[in-house]
């Protein structure tokens, strides 16, 4: 049931933000992980160089040429173990070929560092030689007793990650569950079917994970195969999902693989700073529609005297829209058609182009005025949808915001597309436009936008929709 009285107190935000921004869950367990393995590989380096005999070691004799050396060599090593994953959860701290290989790298760079560009060397090739051993030892003997006393912590219960699982009961004698629940890595807070997803079991899910405190989600591909756009609510909880092991091919947007237990699980992790990106994106839409409103007053005056002086009616065309969760709203366009349009397309239905007949689109619409079909060619009608925008009602890129005749044709799947906020421009209008004569096509457009929106891709679709407007792709 649409309304156009429904209280913003009440409303959800988009499905892409959060009422206030918070932390990943579980961030402060592989903070602490991280920063304690830097500081053991850090002071066990730097063990190595004062055995290994570097000259001016002692503190009489040392100078900054030669901490700067020292220095130099922690940066390198820490960099190379950083960009191979060295402080990753899991296989990734105990891959102790990769530390060999990462501490190799780094002496031999070090080593031609000396050689070519300083001048007077001190420093011994058996200086070099014995450090390479020193730090391979003591590095990996760390990461060891690193890795025995975690272990040991862990089976007493402590610093386990909190995590849920959701699979059918058919699902529920699946290896990789056995395999989680053995792990020490985890602490399982609870199970629960598919039906917890749904739209009148979700809220109190969701309130259950924040209860518990649960920062990761298991999830078999079958609980969520055909709402891939739930894992924004994980998303914007802050909470990891990642998927079971299938035998079928799938593909998840945002997605990564991690090793648990020597299998390749699908994550999709929860960003460091939870709504962030979303809160960027709305600033951008502020900020831009301000700006492009003062900029182009001269052209808004222009348009509204070429369309006076071209036919009889008001300049603006206001006309009620569904926009975030149902709620209407009026959308600003300059005028394209003549004043009784609406009125008239009743008698036109029988010529809509659209096959499934949600939308209403035909190429020669007899009702568009002369000047509206140069401002249709050029999509300049939208300019004062930046009003819109401006007042939070439209975003500059989201799915189209549709006449209550079309959304009143909608099947229960397709009111997902409400959950954010509508655009000026989308994946819909850079890929067709006009051109797209079946709504499901669209709505799949809308989908893939909502599944894998980032900051970038907004980007994206604001650069092609100015390379579109300009060649009059699909323009009606």
């Amino acid at each position: 049931m649409l309304s156009s009285n429904i209280s913003l107190d009440n409303l959800k935000p988009d499905i892409r933000s959060t009422r206030t921004p918070r932390m990943q869950r579980g961030l402060f367990i592989r903070l602490m992980r991280v920063v304690i393995l830097m500081l053991l590989d850090a002071a066990f380096i730097g063990l190595a160089w004062s055995l290994s005999g570097l000259p001016g070691i002692n503190l009489d004799t040392w100078t900054i040429k030669k901490l700067t050396f020292v220095l130099l060599n922690l940066g390198l090593t820490l960099a190379i173990f950083q960009t191979t994953n060295l402080y990753h959860a899991g296989v990734h701290r105990r891959n102790y070929l990769g530390i060999v290989r990462g501490i190799s790298i780094s002496t031999i760079l070090l080593f031609f560092i000396d050689f070519f560009y300083t001048e007077n060397s001190q420093i011994a090739y058996t200086t070099f030689l014995t450090y390479w051993l020193l730090a391979i030892v003591f590095v990996c003997s760390s990461r060891y007793l690193f890795n025995f006393f975690t272990n040991f912590i862990r089976l007493k219960g402590a610093i386990r990650h909190r995590i849920f699982i959701i699979a059918d009961e058919q699902d529920r004698e699946d290896y990789h569950i056995k395999l989680l629940e053995k792990e020490n890595y985890f602490s399982i807070q609870g199970y629960a079917d598919s039906q917890c997803l749904d739209l009148a079991n979700r809220e109190i899910t969701f309130e259950y994970l924040r209860h518990k405190n649960v920062d990761q989600v298991f999830i078999s591909w079958n609980s969520i195969k055909n709402r891939l756009f739930l894992c924004w609510y994980f998303y914007n909880a802050g909470i990891t999902l990642r998927m079971l092991p299938t035998i079928g091919e799938f593909s998840l947007p945002k997605s990564t693989f991690d090793m648990i237990g020597e299998v390749f699980f699908p994550t999709i992790p929860a960003p460091i700073i939870v709504g962030g990106d979303f809160w960027l994106k709305r600033f951008f839409d502020l900020c831009f529609s301000f700006t492009f409103i003062i900029l182009i007053s001269p052209v808004y005056l222009f348009i509204a005297i070429i369309i006076k002086l071209d036919s009889p009616g008001p300049i603006f065309f206001r006309q009620k829209r569904v926009g975030l969760h149902g709620k209407e709203f009026k959308i600003w366009k300059f005028r394209t058609m003549v004043t009784n349009a609406e009125k008239i397309q009743a008698s036109l239905e029988a010529k809509n182009e659209i096959k499934d007949g949600v939308l209403f689109k035909i190429k020669d619409d007899p009702r568009i005025t002369r000047v509206g079909k140069f401002l249709r060619r050029y999509s300049l009608d939208e300019l004062p949808q930046l009003f819109n925008v401006f007042v939070g009602e439209m975003s500059l890129v989201g799915p189209r915001p549709l006449p209550i005749r079309d959304v009143e044709k909608f099947q229960t799947r397709h009111f997902i597309r409400q959950e954010v906020l509508p655009g000026i421009t989308g994946l819909w209008q850079v890929s067709g436009r006009s051109n797209i004569d079946n709504f499901e096509d669209a709505f799949k457009l809308d989908m893939d936008y909502i599944e894998n929106w980032s900051l970038w891709l907004d980007l994206s679709i604001l650069l092609q929709t100015f390379k579109v407007v300009v060649q009059k792709t699909g323009a009606h």
